[in-house]
C-alpha cells in the first residue's frame, strides 16, 4: 500500500509545466556558423572547368557550322574498326539483335514533304538484308557492314540493336559516312 501512495508535492511538480510548454519543441542547435567553411573561389575561365584530375584534354565535340548532327556517337570522330567491334560486342552482350540500315540521299532527319509537327523525312532508312537473328559474333556484323559499304559507297550506314523481347530499338549509331561528312 505504501508504494501506491503519492504525496501532493510530487503531483504539483508534475503538473507545474503549462500546456503551452508541453507542446513546444526545442529548437535545433546542430548547425554551425559558415565561418568554419572555406570560401569558394569563383573562376570565370571555362577552360579549367572540365577537369577529372588527370591529363585529359577537352575535345571539341561538334563544329556548329558545316556539319550535320546525326545519331548517337556522331559527335565523336569516326569510329575505328576496333571501336566498332567493341560497340557491336556491347550490343550482343545485351542480347540485342543487330541490324544494318543505309540511306543514300541525306543521312539525317529533315523536312521536305510536310511541315506538321512530329513529321520528318529521312527518319526511316532502308534495311540492309534482314536483322541478324542469332548473331553472336561482332565480326559477322562488321562483314555485313563492309558488304553494305561496297554496295553503296556513298551511303550512310548505321548499326541498330533491337530488343526482341520489349520490341524496341535500343541502340543506333552511324558506322559509315560517305566522304565529306
Amino acid at each position: 500500500m505504501a508504494s501506491s501512495m503519492i504525496t501532493s508535492s510530487a503531483v504539483t511538480t508534475i503538473n507545474s509545466a503549462s500546456p503551452a510548454q508541453a507542446n513546444m519543441v526545442a529548437p535545433f542547435t546542430g548547425l554551425k556558423s559558415m565561418a568554419g567553411f572555406p570560401v569558394r573561389k569563383v573562376n570565370n575561365d571555362i577552360t579549367s572547368i572540365a577537369n577529372n584530375g588527370g591529363r585529359v584534354q577537352c575535345m571539341q565535340v561538334w563544329p556548329p557550322i558545316g556539319k550535320k548532327k546525326f545519331e548517337t556517337l556522331s559527335y565523336l570522330p569516326p569510329l575505328t574498326t576496333e571501336q566498332l567491334l567493341k560497340e557491336v560486342e556491347y550490343l550482343l552482350r545485351k542480347g540485342w539483335v543487330p541490324c544494318l540500315e543505309f540511306e543514300t540521299e541525306k543521312g539525317f532527319v529533315y523536312r521536305e514533304n510536310h511541315k506538321s509537327p512530329g513529321y520528318y523525312d529521312g527518319r526511316y532508312w532502308t534495311m540492309w538484308k534482314l536483322p541478324m537473328f542469332g548473331c553472336s559474333d561482332a565480326t559477322q556484323v562488321l562483314k555485313e557492314l563492309d558488304e553494305a559499304v561496297k554496295a553503296y559507297p556513298n551511303a550512310f550506314v548505321r548499326i541498330i540493336g533491337f530488343d526482341n523481347v520489349r520490341q524496341v530499338q535500343c541502340i543506333s549509331f552511324i558506322a559509315h559516312r560517305p566522304a565529306g561528312y
